[in-house]
């Protein structure tokens, strides 16, 4: 019960005002192969839905080799990231914007959205903002089945920030989490230290 409380309290009252998101950090030993070793961007929806994106699970293949058919795609660099087991073949776009999107898209942060409308997602292909991560797939929950999985101590809750949604290197960052999550006074700034343990 006193992790559902931290639960809703990190989301704020998410399904009446966004901004709303928060990382999810799974526990060491979780058994679910789909998040082992995961940090989760996680926000709600208007309708209170949950929907999420695993940040650190860089796909070896280019977005030309995912979705050929994208226009785009051929120029289109940056890594693709594996965003969850829930509809693997759709593109999912977290992007920050001074301006609300056109089409329909999902406010994380208060500059920060998350989309797999088209009409997002082809412009941010043909010109890559500096913030803007791709993901194929996306991770969801049941209602109510976050807290259930909370309640029973399976994921760490932190606030998110743009510099850890927009992290570069993501190799170490599930375990330095892990570490902060933990009280450890290891920091985002310190890759070299949890490199070496």
């Amino acid at each position: 019960m006193r992790r559902t409380l931290v639960f809703l309290a990190l989301f704020g009252g998410a399904a009446l005002a966004q901004p709303n998101a928060i990382l999810l950090i799974a526990k060491p030993g979780m058994p679910d192969p789909n998040f082992s070793e995961t940090v989760v961007l996680v926000t709600w929806t208007e309708d209170s839905s949950t929907v999420g994106v695993v940040l650190n699970r860089p796909m070896p293949q280019r977005l030309v080799d995912i979705a050929p058919g994208w226009p785009g795609a051929e120029n289109f660099k940056q890594h693709v990231y594996s965003g969850g087991p829930v509809m693997r073949q759709v593109l999912v776009a977290v992007f920050a914007s001074e301006n609300e999107p056109k089409a329909r898209a999902f406010r994380a942060l208060p500059h920060v959205y998350i989309s797999m409308h088209p009409g997002n997602l082809e412009p941010l292909i043909a010109r890559p903002p500096a913030r803007m991560r791709l993901f194929a797939g996306f991770s969801g929950w049941a209602p109510r089945q976050l807290e259930a999985e909370v309640d029973r101590g399976s994921w760490y809750m932190l606030r998110a920030t743009e510099d850890a949604i927009f992290r570069t290197d993501t190799a170490g960052m599930w375990r330095e989490l892990v570490q902060k999550a933990e009280g450890s006074r290891t920091s985002l700034d310190s890759p070299a230290r949890v490199a070496a343990r």
